[in-house]
């Protein structure tokens, strides 16, 4: 799923070459992403693009007019800016912003891979973006200027692990599975300390790796990452996605807990005491 740094720099991308850009035609070929009918999605036709920006793991395409087109990729969406119109034979595309460029052909599609078809798109006034469910209940921002006091902001959600607690949008926003494990192990923490349990010293630490992790992924992209952007970003992970190699630092080799639908990957020298986790994997088995 794109995080907060992929995210950050899909809307820098976009927005540099969409600014000042009128919208020609819309279309939703892929209806059950669009989530709201009022204002209608053709109320955007013959406006301009505005800006394109981040609001935790979601995308605004702000729309001359006071319109903002509210989107969330989910596990397996992709925006992105092409030269060509779509072919009609293309089910990846969920939504078609078509933009006059001149030759009329540069399109802004939302793609989306896979059979789950969970990306979704509305388009909503400045009081229906700040009042909805997916932005309203969301939690302070993880970048650029994270909590001050995290000890203090995770507090009240209790025994939960760190792992889980950072990656709830309505805790912090931004951070999910690959980035929750990354911030972890460049802080030395267990992704199953209990998150109530942090002290002033580790919460400093947390904050740090949050800022250190989160800020680099974003720098990394700003050099690597161009228009056309890619299907998939090169994401540049040291822990998550390495099961099985050895530690950067200290070439310990990385375990992993694997889930339902993802895995967690740390180093346990350096987060759990020399303690290899359960993998519920085996768990199940051994049941």
């Amino acid at each position: 799923m794109p995080e907060l740094p992929e995210v950050e720099i899909t809307a820098r991308r976009l927005g540099e070459a969409l600014a000042g850009a009128t919208i020609a035609t819309t279309l939703a070929p892929g209806i059950n992403a669009l989530k709201t009918f009022d204002p209608p999605l053709h109320a955007l036709d013959g406006r301009q693009i505005e800006a394109v920006r981040r609001i935790g793991k979601h995308l605004v395409v702000d729309v001359s007019g006071d319109l903002h087109v509210l989107c969330h990729l989910m596990s397996a969406g992709r925006l992105q800016l092409y030269d060509k119109r779509a072919s009609l034979r293309d089910r990846t595309s969920r939504l078609l912003i078509r933009v006059d460029g001149g030759n009329g052909e540069r399109e802004l599609r939302l793609r989306e891979f896979g059979t789950k078809q969970a990306a979704w798109v509305k388009v909503l006034t400045p009081e229906g973006l700040a009042t909805d469910d997916a932005i309203a209940t969301l939690g302070p921002e993880a970048w650029p200027d994270p909590p001050k006091d995290l000890a203090a902001l995770l507090k009240p959600v209790g025994a939960r692990p760190l792992q889980a607690a950072l990656r709830d949008q309505r805790v912090i926003t931004g951070i999910g599975r690959s980035w929750v494990d990354e911030i972890l192990w460049t802080a030395k923490l267990s992704p199953f300390k209990r998150a109530n349990e942090l002290d002033a010293d580790e919460a400093a630490t947390l904050r740090a790796a949050i800022l250190e992790r989160l800020g680099g992924a974003i720098a990394h992209y700003e050099d690597v990452v161009h228009l056309p952007i890619p299907d998939k970003l090169p994401l540049p992970l040291q822990v998550h996605r390495h099961h099985g190699e050895p530690c950067p630092r200290c070439g310990t080799t990385i375990e992993a807990v694997h889930y339902e639908d993802y895995v967690l990957c740390y180093c346990p020298e350096e987060q759990t005491g020399g303690r290899v986790l359960k993998d519920r994997r085996l768990s199940r088995l051994l049941k």
